[in-house]
């Protein structure tokens, strides 16, 4: 032990900023959970608040929280279902180019959106979509049509929420997956085209196979995703004419903790949201490895 650690006491050397900075910003924080067991007030510390026990526990009765996380599931669901396979089959696309001038150009366009704030973003939205003067409602009053209200309403919210995820994200996450084809040997396709394997063919049976690594170990890693849809993305949609379908976890945390002063029920909300993370990572991980023999650990 003491010989590895000399041995290797500068790469130790280079770490320990990570881990301490790690551990004081991620496992110091733990401490805080205790508020959801109880009566915490601003002016009080966590350590000299009394015990409540359970009672911030009530919302597991309350039929608004049971609202909030069927909208939390939706949304989850539809992002996953849709934002997940995306980029694997852009990243499929952009390999199948053969002018590099042109491949880099339709990478660097997709990546582009990643780089802008969820607030710039819901502004471009309000722009194109608003009934004043927004460029979509134009168009259909252009064509005969009478204008929506897409940002009050419930019907839309939910598709505009996953369409703007797509758009944004997209792109940047093919990175890895681009990444993962060009380990490939390209040895494997030579063979191929010899055996008269089409395009298809090759893909089927030689680029995917060769990313599915990688699709393991990103899939595994957006299961906390599933209960964190992004409140930075929701929030500033938000409003009290769609709020029944877009009032997730994370923006009923926000209200009831900062807004409403609930800090041990949003305490307490937000770690039931981690352990239940914990649990589809966990889980995931093992469904994995049974099924690639690929997994985190």
């Amino acid at each position: 032990m003491l010989t590895k650690l000399a041995k290797y006491r500068w790469q130790y050397l280079m770490v320990l900023p990570a881990v301490v900075l790690l551990f004081l910003f991620s496992y110091v924080p733990m401490a805080g959970i205790q508020v959801a067991f109880k009566e915490f007030q601003i002016g009080t510390t966590i350590w000299n608040s009394p015990w409540v026990g359970l009672e911030n526990f009530a919302f597991l009765q309350d039929d608004q929280f049971w609202l909030v996380v069927r909208n939390t599931v939706y949304i989850a669901v539809l992002k996953f279902v849709f934002g997940f396979p995306a980029p694997i089959l852009l990243a499929l696309l952009i390999n199948e180019l053969r002018h590099n001038g042109f491949k880099r150009f339709v990478q660097s366009v997709s990546y582009l959106p990643h780089f802008f704030s969820w607030i710039v973003v819901a502004y471009i939205l309000q722009s194109f979509l608003t009934l004043d003067g927004g460029l979509v409602n134009q168009l259909i009053a252009n064509l005969g049509g009478d204008p929506v209200f897409f940002l009050g309403s419930t019907q839309w919210f939910r598709p505009m929420i996953v369409t703007s995820s797509l758009w944004k994200e997209v792109g940047w996450n093919t990175i890895l997956y681009l990444a993962a084809i060009t380990t490939i040997d390209p040895q494997l396709y030579e063979a191929a085209k010899v055996e008269g394997a089409g395009k298809w063919a090759q893909m089927r049976h030689i680029t995917l196979p060769g990313m599915m690594p990688t699709i393991s170990i990103v899939l595994i890693l957006s299961m906390p995703s599933l209960i964190a849809v992004g409140m930075d993305q929701i929030y500033p949609l938000m409003n009290p004419a769609n709020q029944p379908v877009a009032d997730v976890l994370d923006t009923y945390i926000l209200r009831s903790g900062l807004q409403q002063g609930y800090f041990g029920m949003a305490t307490a909300v937000g770690m039931l949201s981690s352990l239940l993370s914990l649990i589809l990572v966990i889980g995931t991980n093992q469904l994995s490895r049974k099924a690639n023999g690929e997994g985190l650990w």
